[in-house]
């Protein structure tokens, strides 16, 4: 694989699994490395971009980038600039820091259910970071919940972050209430950030360190799995659309393939990061997805 192919050995070996290559190849054409001006004009709206990577111990983490709409823009045919940047207590910000750090990213819009990703190589600037891109696609709407932005930003900060190896009780109940997580993962050749999405409690709670998730139909890629099958590290960003609090958690993931074709998560965490206050926006309640599994029954 090189860096601007779509597939490696790992989501190749799931897509075969699942028997989907063919479909697979026709969505991966839609992958490559140019920012084209529809998706230009879509980034330029966005008040918040998810990126994901490794930090320089090797955890993988998903981490939430915030501004202005236009905080976030193309700045030329294969890269992406971000005004500001990660605070110091965020567990990416040393590797953005650093020149050449593999990242996912994807800008996600609960106002029109449209989502973005971009996936390249980090580099520190004097305003913020640059990302100069191997990959660039969108993805269908589905799972996505809608919700508008309200008027008026959080003021202040984030609060400080606490750190744990285990789920408290307030982090239970804030992925119990979920109806969306990112997840970042990372291959021999770059990282990835997606969107997973359903009614609330469509994530479980195991126990203090698990946490398990059906896998939904979706594009045939098998990017995230694929990923996984390939180096089991995972990272999950956790937002309160309300409070702007994240939950950030690092650790492993598998997945389990049923007889009846039906596909599990499992996560198992090393290390978990809460940050109040972490995004200053504030979002309204949701519409939740025709898609969702449940929904409409």
């Amino acid at each position: 694989m090189t860096p601007h192919a779509p597939y490696h050995h790992g989501s190749r070996a799931v897509q075969d699994l699942v028997g989907v290559r063919e479909s697979a190849d026709h969505v991966g054409r839609s992958i490559g490395p140019g920012i084209r001006p529809v998706a230009a004009a879509f980034l330029e709206l966005q008040p918040m971009l998810v990126i994901g990577g490794a930090d320089p111990a090797g955890a993988v983490w998903a981490s939430l980038l915030t501004g202005e709409p236009g905080f976030a823009r193309a700045t030329g045919p294969r890269q992406m600039s971000v005004t500001g940047g990660l605070g110091e207590a965020d567990p990416l910000a040393s590797a953005l820091a650093q020149e050449g750090t593999p990242v996912g990213t994807i800008a996600l819009d609960p106002r029109t259910r449209r989502r973005m990703r971009l996936n390249g190589r980090a580099r520190p600037t004097p305003r913020g970071l640059a990302i100069e891109a191997d990959q660039v696609f969108s993805n269908c709407p589905k799972y996505i919940q809608r919700r508008e932005l309200l008027p008026g930003g959080r003021s202040g900060g984030p609060s400080a972050p606490t750190r744990g190896a285990e789920l408290t009780d307030e982090q239970r109940t804030l992925i119990a209430a979920a109806d969306t997580f990112f997840l970042a993962t990372v291959h021999a050749h770059g990282a990835d950030a997606s969107h997973r999405g359903g009614n609330p409690g469509f994530v479980h709670v195991a126990s203090p360190t698990e946490l398990t998730w059906r896998d939904y139909p979706g594009n045939s890629m098998f990017l995230t799995l694929g990923n996984l099958a390939a180096d089991p590290r995972a990272g999950l960003l956790f937002l309160d659309w309300t409070t702007g609090t994240t939950l950030q958690l690092t650790g492993t993931a598998r997945t389990d393939h049923a007889a009846d074709g039906s596909r599990t998560l499992r996560f198992t965490l090393t290390e978990a990061v809460l940050t109040p206050s972490a995004s200053p926006w504030r979002w309204s309640a949701p519409d939740y997805s025709p898609a969702n599994p449940g929904q409409g029954d």
